[in-house]
């Protein structure tokens, strides 16, 4: 059988970076060396390096290769590991679409668009009982008044970069005083932003993926932080949030969870592996849709994995699964 040589790529342009490189280590630990041979190629503005032990050797993005003792190594399959931009955005997708490498993430329309949470949620609204927040979005060469901003939603809000992830930048406002800061803590992070209301209630997050061809949705985490809400700390430093995977739901609300997830993925002409975020409302149990990732953190207490592993299924045989329906697609 031939080995397929894998570059798994890492690391990017933002904040996420560190959580980028912590995910890498977790899915090149778990793929079967008997099938996979892993490149980690680590993704900086300036350079696409691979640290082979002893040298750093430079990616020729021109055919995507490496030249490891004389002799050049191509590469099968791209597993994209990139948290944020160029790796969430669509821009190393389009780049590898360009020249004909297959990857583990959606495409690179549907990642641009995800990972604008204003334009993903204009395309979910109106799946049938999925519900979205009242927001607005702002661009930082556009003027912000606050007073009219406070007057069109209802407080608390949140404050956050339209196209972040891991909650960089994230803000939860209580009044019109703590508006002009945390917007521009938000700027700092990207120059859209977005400021919608709070929604209380028990805050979810769950995994999808097409696996042998049908998609698969993995059990529910809940969320319970010891914090206001769930930010870059909350997610990343251990003993602040309880992760609790499967959260405990009703079959019936599994149910209609899955169908909600799933329609969303649909929706969005979705592949390979996301994971949904979502808020169930207090008293109603209605579902609010919060954001879709489309390359979730992969580190040995993520999400994805712990979800994985509730389904019964081991990461390697989920890892494997997804390349090769990626090959195959």
């Amino acid at each position: 059988m031939k080995i397929i040589n894998v570059a798994l790529l890492a690391g990017g342009y933002t904040g996420e970076y560190e959580v980028s490189i912590n995910s890498a280590k977790n899915i090149a630990n778990s793929l079967d060396a008997s099938k996979y041979k892993v490149y980690t190629i680590l993704i900086n503005k300036d350079s696409w390096v691979y640290h082979n032990g002893h040298e750093v050797v430079h990616v020729d993005k021109n055919d995507f290769s490496l030249v490891l003792n004389g002799e050049k190594v191509k590469f099968d399959f791209a597993f994209i590991t990139v948290h944020g931009t160029p790796g969430e955005d669509g821009k190393l997708q389009g780049y590898l679409d360009m020249i004909g490498i297959p990857y583990n993430t959606c495409d690179s329309t549907t990642s641009a668009i995800t990972m604008n949470k204003a334009y993903t949620k204009a395309i979910v609204n109106g799946i049938h009982g999925l519900h979205v927040a009242k927001s607005v979005q702002l661009h930082r060469k556009d003027e912000h008044d606050t007073a009219t901003i406070s007057s069109a939603l209802k407080f608390p809000l949140f404050v956050k970069p339209n196209n972040g992830g891991s909650s960089v930048g994230m803000s939860k406002v209580y009044n019109v005083g703590g508006l002009h800061d945390a917007i521009e803590k938000a700027f700092k992070e990207d120059s859209q932003i977005l400021i919608e209301e709070f929604i209380k209630g028990r805050e979810f997050s769950i995994g999808i993926a097409r696996l042998n061809g049908k998609i698969v949705v993995l059990p529910a985490t809940e969320i319970i932080s010891t914090k206001d809400f769930f930010d870059y700390e909350a997610k990343y430093t251990p003993g602040i949030t309880n992760e609790v995977t499967p959260a405990d739901l009703p079959a019936e609300k599994n149910r209609e969870i899955a169908d909600i997830v799933t329609q969303a993925y649909l929706r969005l002409n979705c592949r390979g592996m996301c994971r949904v975020d979502f808020i169930l409302l207090d008293n109603t149990n209605e579902f609010y849709f919060i954001e879709i990732n489309t390359t979730p953190g992969q580190s040995a207490n993520s999400l994805i994995p712990q979800q994985v592993r509730a389904a019964g299924m081991d990461l390697t045989e989920f890892y494997g699964q997804l390349i090769e329906d990626a090959i195959k697609a």
